[in-house]
């Protein structure tokens, strides 16, 4: 395997698959078991989701919301989006632990670096719900701050596109899509893979990060081995 320990950063719009809001249990079924599949290959591997298909703190704010109390919300859909991943990879027997940045002790671990790498050395898959804890940060920057943290090898950002294009792809056609970037090729070129404090807190500490097309069966095990799928972004 070319990666050991990795971490897996699914938006929440994912776990929805055809629906418009909420959790589409057939899909969230398939990514369990290609999470499952590198897991028996003995991968050590962190999953931070987003809570896009319940709630965006930043949509409630664009509605006349409080700013921090809609970030609030969104984080405590990231647990639910992480409560129903962990009991999925549990039923298809994958030992899992859900750690949160805030402490909701009844139904989670609160977030722990020691006990986090401890749980990855074990075999576990350690899921890290409610993003930084904080507002105004995003779910990317929640996936890089743990990503560091563990030490993982590369964050996986998976999309429902195969990486990364000069234009969107699903606007235009004949977008060209790049196979490897350096994060400086990023950022003169201007492209959007994560917010500006994510990458930037990526590119200091030389994080590498692949961005694929999560939906389409198998292309986690091949990143995982080092297969040319997606984009790669490295120093």
């Amino acid at each position: 395997m070319k990666y050991k320990r990795i971490l897996l950063k699914l938006s929440g719009e994912a776990f929805m698959g055809d629906k418009s809001y909420g959790i589409d249990p057939e899909r969230l079924k398939k990514y369990c078991g290609e999470i499952k599949e590198i897991h028996a290959l003995g991968v050590e591997l962190a999953v931070v989701i987003g809570g896009g298909n319940i709630f965006r703190g930043l949509s409630g704010a664009s509605d006349g919301m409080d700013r921090v109390q809609a970030d609030y919300m969104g984080m405590l859909a990231t647990v639910i989006n992480g409560l129903a991943l962990q009991n999925s990879l549990e039923n298809i027997d994958v030992p899992t632990r859900l750690q949160t940045a805030i402490k909701i002790e009844a139904i989670a671990e609160p977030f722990i670096k020691r006990r986090a790498t401890r749980h990855l050395e074990k075999g576990r898959v350690v899921i890290f719900g409610s993003g930084t804890g904080n507002p105004f940060f995003t779910t990317d920057s929640a996936a890089v701050l743990r990503a560091i943290e563990i030490n993982a090898d590369v964050i996986l950002k998976g999309t429902r596109v195969d990486g990364i294009y000069d234009e969107d792809p699903e606007k235009n056609n004949s977008a060209i899509k790049f196979d490897s970037l350096s994060f400086d090729e990023v950022l003169k070129k201007g492209l959007k893979i994560m917010d500006t404090t994510a990458f930037t807190l990526s590119q200091e500490n030389k994080l590498p990060i692949i961005v694929f097309d999560i939906n389409t069966e198998g292309n986690l095990l091949k990143v995982i081995k080092g297969e040319k799928i997606g984009t790669r972004v490295f120093m």
